[in-house]
């Protein structure tokens, strides 16, 4: 089986700089976070609302990135940065 992402559910974690989300292989949850700074380069503004805006508008992007970043080492934890993204916008 392949990662996927079930779970639409996203959190926004200020004191880590990220917004957090998680996908799944087969059995396995897999945690991935993307840092504040990656959302930034995507034009999200300051605060958590506009992070998660950001994410929401971005997400199939940003879900590439982690399954790209998945693909290359199978972890159980993935910190996508801006390098993930490409500086997309």
């Amino acid at each position: 089986m392949s990662l996927n992402f079930p779970n639409p559910v996203r959190s926004f974690d200020a004191g880590r700089s990220c917004v957090s989300f998680w996908g799944s292989d087969a059995s396995l949850e897999i945690a991935f976070q993307i840092e504040i700074d990656a959302l930034r380069r995507l034009g999200a503004e300051p605060g958590e609302a506009q992070m998660l805006a950001t994410f929401d508008s971005h997400r199939d992007a940003i879900l590439s990135a982690a399954a790209a970043a998945y693909g290359r080492h199978k972890g159980s934890y993935h910190r996508l940065t801006v390098a993930d993204i490409g500086g997309k916008a």
